[in-house]
């Protein structure tokens, strides 16, 4: 149901949906990274080149993730964060899906797929929340 992840067929989240229901509020992008754990080319998300004051939501349950204000620009590709919002706002595991791990990032409320978190941002916490841009929406506003 989930790809090639690692995410427990079993793990429970609040926000719960069939498949089929995720498919149809979803776009095909989004469904692709949020339910089956996949990535989107980087460079592509204009999420990338957002700079205004504001939230970064989950697409898939509109739960707050990350603030603007611990947005960076990474380099890479995808938007990047230095932290979510709150501690309870994502869920990481363990991924070793490339041969490699990794720790991978999902929403805490709906269990989608948002990214990776690696060890080499910037201060103050010196994490690099890597998110596929599908996955989030913006709201502009106060951050």
């Amino acid at each position: 149901m989930f790809g090639l992840g690692g995410r427990s067929r079993s793990q429970t989240f609040p926000v719960q949906k069939s498949e089929a229901e995720w498919r149809r509020m979803l776009s095909p992008a989004a469904f692709q990274v949020l339910r089956h754990e996949g990535t989107e080319r980087p460079f592509t998300s204009p999420l990338n080149n957002e700079h205004r004051a504001g939230v970064f939501s989950c697409a898939a349950c509109a739960q707050p993730l990350y603030s603007s204000k611990d947005k960076f620009e990474s380099g890479t590709g995808w938007p990047s964060f230095t932290r979510p919002i709150s501690r309870q706002a994502v869920g990481v595991r363990a991924d070793v899906s490339l041969l490699m791990v990794r720790t991978e990032v999902h929403c805490a409320r709906c269990g989608g797929h948002l990214g990776h978190v690696f060890p080499d941002g910037p201060p103050p916490t010196g994490q690099r929340y890597c998110m596929n841009g599908v996955a989030l929406r913006f709201t502009p506003g106060r951050a």
